[in-house]
């Protein structure tokens, strides 16, 4: 094949690669947990005051929500463009868009000012945020996934996971260095633009970092035997969807599963974290954000360890040990979060987050292995971001729905054990894939047919 031929990349290229997509994927999760951190401290009094403050929090959690469910339609567009054009000209679009839309939030007028047309303004934003997202995350695993050392995959793939945390550490830090050097006052009523405006710098950075990277050189020599076979057999190449769900459903629904308790333990442990800790458990605005900024350092550092460890042990093995360690950590996770100390609040989100770091870090390499080259942007993202929609979508809705109900987090630890048991049980139905070739993942037979007809063509 052209792309075997091709000489691997230098490390120094490498890293400039990894920097790219982790630059780029960490701005646009920073604008997404903004988003989110926002929805549960200030949101509900300035776009649903007239709710009661719980409910208001709902209804911010419900915009919150909206965000994921434009996800898969972004995976769909992105997944498809990026399997006919490349993987880099989608990543620039989808940083645009999670700019603009992130930055016009921090222009919004208020419920105060507007009425009902603010929260209206903010579920659109919300929504191109969504798509934005869904096309990122597959695009940026792809680029490294695809240009990266064979052996050493699921370590340089689990750079642009940390990203997430990396986002998440940035958003939590900017409200946090706003809420502790502002009045409630002040912050309420134009200190929570700051962040959102500030987007608007970090994206101009990812674009010029972004730009300067090459095509996947596996992606463009698989172009290339694309057109050949297309020439040769005289047949139209199928959309890259509708392969992926003819010839890796299964897959598909796996990526679906695997997700269930990595989307949704992650959003109960940094989101909803943020209600509970200063509802139930009664804690200060400022102790909650300071334990997920202070958990979200150590979840960055350990998700290249994890990496590293996949390709030793085998994606399987880490990716189990953190749906189990999580579903068994949840009842310990509240506990702790109810003695209202910060260290023992640092401690419950902390081992979480290392729980869940576990499921993240083998993610990127284990989803980019499951698909053929010509499909692979489709099929990792569209069984990433579908399950998005029934994980990390309503997870702190539900969570603050039980809390609200139940008044107590027995139902919410649960409902997490429950999303661990659909993963573990979907990540023993997959093949290990850490030993696969992403050169030579072939695995849908009209692409094979094809091949033997240009091969008997070249012959006659």
């Amino acid at each position: 094949m052209a792309a075997s031929a091709s000489a691997p990349p230098t490390t120094r290229s490498l890293k400039r690669i990894v920097a790219a997509s982790l630059i780029g994927t960490t701005i646009e999760w920073y604008d997404f947990f903004l988003y989110g951190s926002a929805a549960a401290l200030v949101f509900p009094k300035l776009f649903f005051p007239e709710s009661d403050p719980l409910v208001g929090t709902l209804l911010s959690f419900l915009t919150y929500a909206v965000g994921f469910a434009a996800r898969p339609l972004g995976a769909l567009v992105f997944g498809h463009y990026g399997d006919r054009l490349g993987r880099k000209k989608l990543l620039v679009l989808s940083l645009l868009l999670m700019g603009a839309a992130t930055f016009a939030i921090g222009l919004l007028p208020t419920h105060a000012t507007v009425g009902v047309a603010a929260p209206i303004l903010l579920t659109v934003l919300r929504l191109v945020q969504g798509f934005a997202l869904g096309g990122e995350w597959g695009g940026a695993v792809l680029l490294v996934s695809e240009h990266g050392d064979a052996k050493r995959r699921g370590f340089w793939a689990s750079w642009p996971q940390t990203g997430a945390p990396a986002g998440q550490l940035l958003a939590t830090g900017v409200l946090s260095a706003l809420t502790a050097l502002l009045s409630d006052s002040a912050f309420g009523a134009w200190g929570w633009r700051i962040p959102f405006l500030l987007s608007g710098v970090l994206v101009i950075v990812g674009l010029w970092i972004r730009l300067s990277v090459d095509e996947s050189p596996v992606f463009k020599a698989a172009l290339a035997q694309a057109e050949a076979r297309k020439g040769a057999a005289a047949a139209a190449e199928k959309m890259p969807l509708v392969a992926v769900l003819r010839h890796h459903w299964r897959d598909v629904l796996i990526a679906m599963g695997a997700r269930m308790a990595e989307n949704i333990s992650y959003y109960v442990i940094t989101a909803f974290i943020l209600v509970y800790a200063t509802t139930a458990a009664e804690l200060s605005k400022q102790t909650a954000l300071n334990a997920v900024l202070v958990a979200s350092a150590i979840h960055f550092a350990v998700i290249p360890v994890w990496g590293a460890l996949s390709d030793r042990f085998g994606r399987k093995p880490i990716y189990l040990i953190g749906a189990v360690g999580v579903g068994l950590w949840m009842f310990p996770f509240f506990a702790l979060i109810d003695s209202r100390s910060f260290g023992s609040l640092l401690l419950a989100v902390t081992v979480g987050l290392i729980f869940h770091g576990a499921m993240y870090a083998p993610q990127a390499a284990f989803f980019s292995e499951m698909f053929a080259t010509r499909m692979r942007y489709s099929g990792a993202s569209i069984g990433a971001q579908f399950s998005s929609v029934a994980a990390g979508a309503p997870a702190p809705l539900i969570a603050t729905a039980l809390l609200e109900n139940y008044h107590s987090s027995t139902m919410i630890s649960l409902y997490v054990i429950a999303a661990a048991l659909i993963t573990v049980l979907a990540v023993v139905c997959a093949k290990e894939t850490r030993h696969r070739d992403l050169e030579n993942i072939e695995t849908a037979p009209e692409l094979d047919a094809s091949a033997a007809v240009a091969a008997d063509a070249r012959t006659a």
